[in-house]
């Protein structure tokens, strides 16, 4: 009786960059030697299918074992480890692209618990967004993964996974943006938000953790703070003293006619006749969606729709008035400053105020999709 047996000797773990991406884009080892068979590597070679079909599941298996691994990056680089021998550029290359994030895959998920049950329900994420069922469920992991292990660190959430998960900047920022929102419990899956994109959410997280975080440069509540204090703070929180004092900018709600003249002196001939004459009718309902969001935000329940109201109250009637983006925009540079101008007996409230229309006028400019 003969039997082959394919044994494949080696020192230095050696690894298919283009193996590994089909490997973690989900497909089989059949799938891959499909795959690779089609893009003409089998003449390249010289090669049969029996051989691509054992150098792939050789890299599969190679893999696999990677694969414990990889969910704590610094195991794999840090200077013990002799199981894989791997240099330094690709044990780059192998963290950064098993992290890696699909946009329309995130946006599924975004906002719901990370939950086995959830985790069950990626069937239809992977029908939906046409991404393989093995990736999605890899992506979810990994989420639920980084979301676990940074939850409760102290300091800055994207050095937080940077240092711990080794991945560039531009991908921990899209894991602190997912964490961010999980945290805070925001609302992303009503229908009336089902038009954002996960990039929608991702500037708007990033906004908040910059502006409104407990560990933000305008936080007046770490400034009055012991350092042994300041050193738990983490920017996945929102600086709820903030929130607090933003209670007191609701006395716009009785300037509103000499907050009206300061923003329509400065917008006249800059709007069209048109918006122009909607905006100074509809002036009120404008700028008393925006006061009283803001009064309201101290609220768990109301901070966590944010989003939903921000689209109800702002986005929806601009719409339906045929406002253009340059329109908002234009509106919001002359309404914060019109604010503060009316705060000047009032320099704390004034800086309350600018921040939070810092962050609501960057957000409104990104969703507002015409």
């Amino acid at each position: 009786m003969e039997c082959s047996v394919d044994v494949f000797v080696g020192n230095t773990t050696v690894i298919d960059p283009e193996i590994y991406q089909l490997w973690v884009d989900g497909n089989s080892a059949h799938e891959a030697a499909d795959i690779l068979q089609q893009r003409g590597i089998l003449q390249q070679w010289g090669a049969n299918m029996d051989l691509l079909m054992s150098d792939v599941l050789d890299h599969y298996r190679t893999f696999h074992m990677l694969e414990k691994t990889l969910h704590t990056p610094l195991k794999l680089t840090a200077a013990g480890e002799w199981t894989f021998q791997i240099d330094g550029d690709t044990q780059q290359m192998l963290i950064e692209k098993y992290y890696e994030l699909d946009d329309v895959v995130v946006r599924e998920v975004l906002g719901k618990k990370l939950s086995s049950r959830h985790r069950k329900d990626l069937d239809e994420v992977s029908e939906k967004t046409a991404i393989s069922l093995r990736s999605c469920r890899r992506q979810f992991d990994n989420v639920k993964r980084i979301h676990k292990f940074v939850e409760e660190l102290p300091g800055h959430i994207v050095n937080n996974i940077q240092h711990n998960f080794l991945l560039s900047t531009e991908l921990s920022r899209k894991y602190a943006a997912v964490v961010f929102i999980a945290v805070n419990r925001f609302e992303t899956t009503k229908r009336k938000l089902q038009y954002l994109n996960f990039s929608d959410f991702y500037h708007c997280a990033h906004q908040m953790i910059e502006h409104w975080s407990s560990t933000s440069c305008h936080a007046t509540s770490i400034r009055n703070q012991p350092e042994t204090e300041m050193e738990i703070e983490t920017d996945l929180d929102v600086d709820r003293g903030f929130l607090h004092d933003l209670r007191e900018v609701r006395i716009l709600l009785d300037k509103e006619k000499e907050l009206k003249h300061l923003v329509c002196s400065q917008l006249k001939g800059r709007l069209t006749d048109k918006i122009y004459s909607d905006m100074e009718s509809s002036f009120k309902t404008h700028s008393r969606s925006l006061v009283l969001l803001a009064g309201n935000l101290n609220r768990s329940r109301e901070l966590r729709s944010l989003f939903v109201d921000l689209v109800e109250r702002c986005v929806e009637p601009l719409r339906q008035a045929r406002w253009t983006s340059r329109d908002l925009r234009l509106f919001l540079d002359y309404y914060t400053p019109a604010g503060v101008q009316l705060f000047k007996s009032d320099s704390a409230t004034a800086l309350v105020w600018e921040r939070y229309m810092k962050v609501i006028s960057s957000c409104l400019v990104k969703i507002y999709h015409n």
